[in-house]
């Protein structure tokens, strides 16, 4: 049997996404999210966070780094990777989660300020594809309505 390593988390960021490129130029987007976990404290519910380091690679990490701001909430869904070093003749390591798929969730973080709320803006110059003009080919039906199912 192989090994299984799958995180999924749900969780808000700790601090704006960081942007970074490889020397090779594979954009890196770093962000921290943290994630409340509920427990029982005398006879009162309590809010217990744990933080926990994201990476995401690839072109989706350059383009939805804009939208990872602090306070967003995220679905993240991963892998666990360790990272180990030396440092002063010490042994250390660190468990950042490398994502393999991140979804915005909610809406953007209140108070986010006009330069951020730019950001969430949709882009006027984006241009609308045009409707196509051209001639619907013998034996195929043009549908105006909608289909029930």
């Amino acid at each position: 049997m192989s090994d299984i390593n799958v995180v999924v988390l749900v969780g808000r960021l700790t601090r704006d996404s960081e942007l970074k490129y490889t020397p090779s130029g594979l954009p890196i987007c770093r962000f921290s999210i943290a994630v409340n976990r509920s427990k029982k404290q005398d006879d009162q519910w309590v809010d217990e966070p744990h933080y926990f380091d994201i990476e995401f690679y690839g072109k989706s990490a350059e383009g939805l780094s804009k939208y990872l701001l602090k306070g967003r909430q995220v679905a993240v869904h991963g892998e666990l990777r360790q990272d180990r070093w030396e440092k002063d003749g010490q042994q250390r390591s660190k468990v950042v989660i490398v994502a393999a798929a991140i979804r915005p969730l909610g809406s953007p973080p209140q108070g986010s300020g006009d330069a951020n709320a730019r950001k969430y803006a949709p882009d006027s110059s984006a241009q609308k594809p045009e409707s196509s003009s051209a001639p619907i080919p013998p034996g195929v039906d043009e549908f105006t309505d909608d289909i029930p199912f």
